[in-house]
């Protein structure tokens, strides 16, 4: 499945690292920054969650959750979000059932490194992909917010 500018944000529940269970229609009335990443522990995905970290005011201030996915396990991502104190959920697909509804597939059998803005209403805003430009997707979720102010 390939979504779109548009499109409403398909409605899935996941395990977060806090042991909450996290469902995306739960969170209409407000902004979600949803990013898919590889990988805990490695320099790219870290540098990108280490960059929502330090920014995690400003999408505050516009009103956004923000919310990682990847196929790492729980304890995984607990350790992970532990280790560079990340002040936001960290959401366990294993199995990508969650990536594969959402398109956000990557090249040469790497999971995709894409982020979704959703706004208020479910609907998606923005898709940015990009598996080397990690920061770009913090600059790009923090402009479209601002948009829709």
């Amino acid at each position: 499945m390939k979504l779109n500018v548009g499109d409403e944000a398909p409605n899935f529940i996941l395990p977060a690292h806090t042991g909450e269970t996290f469902t995306l229609s739960e969170h209409r009335g407000s902004n979600v920054v949803l990013y898919f990443y590889p990988k805990d522990g490695t320099a790219g995905c870290t540098q990108q969650a280490c960059s929502f970290r330090d920014s995690y005011e400003a999408f505050q201030e516009f009103g956004a959750e923000v919310v990682g996915v990847s196929s790492d396990s729980v304890e995984s991502h607990r350790e992970f979000a532990a280790a560079h104190f990340l002040p936001f959920k960290l959401l366990s697909d294993e199995g990508d059932a969650v990536r594969e509804l959402y398109g956000a597939k990557g090249a040469l059998g790497m999971p995709g490194r894409v982020t979704y803005i959703i706004d208020g209403n479910g609907v998606i805003r923005h898709i940015f992909s990009s598996q080397l430009r990690v920061k770009k997707h913090i600059d790009e979720a923090l402009e479209i917010l601002k948009k829709l102010q």
